[in-house]
């Protein structure tokens, strides 16, 4: 039977032509998510799955990176006039950005017998568009939401075993596809799973901290999924190694968090049965997905003595801080590779799922933490 890839919203060419790649390099199924863009070797909000293989470049250099959202009992009227010293405090208290240490030793079972810098990371949060941040949903409970993944772990994992597979380097380039009872497949498989716990694990530790010791609040309910994995599923009644890289899991009654850009308005989904979810091989989006890689957004800008002008029409650093002061957001770190008008808007491709998914609540938010604009992020996915 002829592999089948099934396309939610609007790509360009050149999208939808690597997810076809990926397929056809032993996949049996595709799917690309509507906020889908180009990534390393297979597309963001891309999803593959193999009868019998791995893709190692499908699950990318940021293994088991996900979205943790934790409901708590404080309330907005609590938190809003506190905001901007909570947020001093969660850039305090955090570290963020690249090779950083944990201020705290995050004790955590599975983590025991780490080297030192799986260790030391433990709890960190990366650079990029990873984030913590605080939100108000429509009853004015306080949630926090996190967004990173393994860390230099899980790096240094992928890294490792795509060089021993011969991978190519680049994003036009065939996938990495490993054979599951492989010996190199078989290390890979136990190398992504530790770093899955690794990245749960220090979601965790980041997350609860900000709600128990910043907030001082209690935990109601906690929405947890890897976006950058693969896992063994049953799908009509074939198992397959299904390879999501920035596509959220959602099984009927599965929830996911899914962030928009800085500023924008964050969801609590579950996933629902339908004809097109099982098309969708129970994936959706895992964010608002870029129109603008980070280089292409930075790179509009020039440097003129301490400002940057504009050259060509897209917002400047003062404009992306007015608009988001304009949301009531208390902003501490990004820059332009983050900038809103860089991605797309989240309700446009949340429609494009209808059918697959419900949104259970909405979050508005309050105040978003992220590495500097000196932090320069390295990874590829």
């Amino acid at each position: 039977m002829e592999a089948t890839t099934k396309i939610f919203g609007q790509h360009d060419e050149a999208t939808i032509k690597q997810i076809e790649r990926c397929v056809a390099a032993g996949g049996d199924r595709g799917v690309l998510c509507a906020d889908g863009h180009k990534g390393y070797a297979q597309p963001i909000g891309g999803v593959v799955a193999y009868k019998d293989k791995i893709s190692l470049s499908g699950v990318g250099f940021d293994i088991a990176c996900g979205n943790l959202a934790i409901r708590t009992d404080a309330k907005r009227h609590e938190i809003a006039p506190k905001i901007d010293r909570i947020m001093d405090d969660v850039v305090h208290e955090i570290s963020f950005g690249i090779g950083r240490k944990s201020k705290r030793r995050v004790e955590h079972e599975p983590m025991h017998g780490l080297k030192p810098m799986a260790e030391d990371q433990l709890g960190t949060v990366g650079g990029g568009n990873h984030y913590v941040d605080l939100f108000a949903d429509e009853e004015d409970h306080i949630w926090v939401g996190v967004h990173f993944g393994s860390r230099g772990l899980g790096h240094k994992t992928a890294t490792h075993f795509l060089k021993a597979a011969g991978a190519k380097d680049g994003m036009d380039v065939p996938p990495t596809v490993v054979g599951e009872k492989s010996e190199l497949g078989h290390d890979y498989l136990a190398g992504m799973h530790l770093a899955g716990r690794y990245a749960y694990a220090g979601r965790e530790a980041v997350a609860r901290y900000v709600a128990r010791e910043i907030l001082g609040a209690k935990i109601l309910e906690e929405v947890h999924n890897h976006h950058n994995f693969a896992w063994r599923e049953k799908h009509n009644g074939v198992e397959y190694w299904v390879v999501r890289k920035g596509a959220t899991p959602a099984f009927a009654g599965q929830k996911g968090f899914v962030g928009g850009s800085m500023g924008d308005d964050a969801v609590i989904i579950e996933g629902i049965d339908s004809p097109i979810s099982r098309e969708s091989l129970f994936s959706t989006i895992h964010g608002a997905g870029r129109i603008m890689s980070r280089t292409a957004a930075k790179g509009r800008f020039e440097k003129v003595g301490k400002k940057r002008i504009r050259r060509d029409g897209l917002v400047r650093h003062d404009e992306m801080m007015k608009w988001i002061a304009d949301k009531g957001v208390v902003l501490r770190g990004g820059d332009l590779d983050e900038a809103p008008q860089a991605y797309r808007r989240l309700p446009d491709v949340l429609a494009a799922h209808a059918g697959t998914i419900r949104i259970l609540h909405t979050l508005r938010p309050l105040g978003v933490a992220m590495a500097g604009r000196d932090i320069v992020d390295p990874y590829k996915d």
